[in-house]
């Protein structure tokens, strides 16, 4: 094995992946490094208690672009989707609520509430849909680099036009998306608290913020925008667990030649005279490569990859204060029998078993989640998602038995969580078994990823799953920071292709899409720049 690429990826996580399957698809001899024994980052499925596997940290698909599943081929090669019948339960203390299974049925489960809030629901899901179609497409798009000249002006302008061509009402939506809190924007369509309760947990979901925290709406919007199997909004179970969709396309690389390393943990980037040149290894050894695709956090590769006497004074301080961490507190438990939900009795296996199960019942809970963490460190009564794959996967667990994801918020990242993460699990288990009486004896074995271990296990710096907080100063351009939102980086040569830049968080791919056009872009202009000289 060569020392000698001319593309290096750091870190094998699923944008990792993307973006060395479009390099070497083109022709370029790439290799990723994965510091773990395993490929795939924060998307794989790993045993965590004999005979019991489940996707460990990221554990539910959506977000995954069309275009990378069809261009790496990932059905070839074993990808596989199932949808939800219905997407989320919610148990409330004396009621339940099923969202999802049709627009008619969702309308009629929200009239056992409001009817006021059933006839609002169709215009609400068409307003969102009109604001998610436009996200969509810009997913895929570099976004214009502030500073970048007349180039960049006319990026902007192309893709503002689709927001321009909006109707009045649209571009009123959009801007109480990207503004308001999920409350006043949920406040604005619905009367009824658990009709609300069962959006504003979107605008939660890996954001260190409540319910009425200010630029909340646009995670809510961001979780919707989706699809599974041409279903747009739809969400699904990968088979064989999130690392399925990282093994395939590992697949997919290898079938183009990517050399893939795993235990190779980089501890450095090697610049020199303002240009990248290769990586530096903990163990010694030194790769070059002229260019050098960073599939990790810009908290991670310029706070600890990257030498500040690289980078300059301004870039330096706005990665020192660059925002981190979502909140989150990530556990995976097997478990001996479905959990008998007070509001729904009954431990055989029905459709609310294989949905989305909130426990967040109602906006005041989810606020008060948030204000408990602020003040203690972590909520008294924690908002937790469980999903229980193996009820559509038995090959996770044994027969007659489960795995369970257990998805958390909120929970301070700077507490000392190796002193406290077995009593929040106890909590939170706790919290669980308040609406199923039989869940906690019905753990068998639980794993446990505290904000602290995220960051340990999986490089993800304040346990951040989106690599970085998505308010509007850390979004579009501006993902990382201005003037660097077009995946170049500071350094020539260097390039940032995961969740830290646009569109953000989640499983998409998009970022490893995005980084790889430009990547090749600037390597094509480079040999038109050098035919021209000869």
């Amino acid at each position: 094995m060569t020392n000698r690429y001319d593309a290096i990826i750091i870190g094998g996580g699923h944008n990792g992946l993307t973006c060395a399957f479009y390099l070497a698809r083109a022709g370029m001899k790439v290799r990723v490094l994965e510091r773990r024994h395993i490929v795939g980052g924060a998307a794989v499925t790993e045993e965590f208690h004999p005979g019991f596997r489940n996707s460990t940290a990221s554990y539910t698909v959506s977000l995954l672009r069309p275009k990378v599943i069809a261009d790496m081929k990932l059905h070839d090669h074993g990808y596989r989707v199932i949808e939800r019948t219905i997407s989320n339960f919610f148990p409330f203390p004396d009621t339940y609520l099923k969202l999802g299974g049709g627009a008619g049925r969702t309308e009629a489960e929200f009239a056992r509430f409001s009817k006021k809030d059933a006839e609002a629901y169709p215009k609400y899901d068409a307003a969102l849909e009109k604001v998610a179609n436009v996200l969509r497409d810009i997913a895929l798009q570099t976004p214009p680099n502030v500073g970048g000249g007349l180039s960049a002006l006319r990026n902007a302008a192309m893709q503002g036009w689709p927001l321009a061509k909006m109707d009045l009402a649209t571009q009123r939506d959009l801007l109480d998306i990207f503004t308001k809190s999920a409350r006043d924007f949920l406040d604005g369509w619905f009367e009824d608290d658990h009709v609300k309760s069962a959006f504003a947990f979107d605008a939660v979901v890996g954001n260190y913020a409540g319910v009425s925290t200010p630029g909340s709406a646009y995670v809510l919007l961001h979780h919707v925008f989706g699809e599974v199997n041409g279903k747009l909004g739809a969400w699904g179970h990968s088979v064989g667990g999130m690392g399925a969709i990282t093994q395939a396309m590992a697949k997919a690389c290898a079938s183009v030649g990517v050399e893939i390393s795993l235990e190779a943990p980089v501890a450095k980037v090697l610049v020199n005279n303002g240009k990248a040149q290769g990586v530096k290894l903990e163990g010694g050894e030194e790769l070059y490569a002229p260019i050098i695709a960073a599939n990790v956090g810009p908290a991670l590769l310029y706070r600890q990859l990257v030498d500040s006497s690289d980078l300059d004074e301004d870039f330096n301080r706005r990665m020192k204060t660059y925002k981190t961490g979502s909140g989150t507190f990530r556990m995976n438990v097997a478990l001996s029998e479905l959990p008998d939900f007070t509001v729904l009795p009954g431990k055989e296996q029905a459709e609310h078993h294989t949905a989305g199960i909130i426990i967040a019942p109602g906006m005041g809970y989810m606020d008060q989640a948030f204000i408990d963490a602020q003040q203690k460190g972590w909520s008294k009564k924690p908002i937790v998602e469980i999903k229980i794959p193996s009820t559509v996967d038995d090959s996770l667990a044994p027969p007659g038995q489960h795995v369970a994801s257990l998805f958390c918020q909120q929970f301070d990242p700077k507490v000392d969580w190796d002193k406290h993460r077995e009593k929040v699990a106890d909590l939170i288990i706790d919290t669980v078994n308040d609406h199923a009486p039989n869940f906690k004896a019905s753990v068998i074995a639980r794993q446990i990823h505290s904000p602290l271990d995220l960051e340990r296990k999986f490089g993800l710096i304040g346990g951040d799953i989106f690599h970085g907080t998505m308010g509007l100063d850390q979004l579009w351009a501006a993902r990382p920071v201005l003037g660097h939102g077009d995946y170049r980086a500071p350094i020539k040569g260097l390039y940032m292709c995961g969740s830290g830049t646009h569109p953000g968080g989640g499983v998409t791919g998009a970022p490893g899409h995005n980084a790889a056009h430009e990547i090749l872009r600037d390597r094509s202009i480079l040999w038109k720049a050098l035919h021209r000289k000869r």
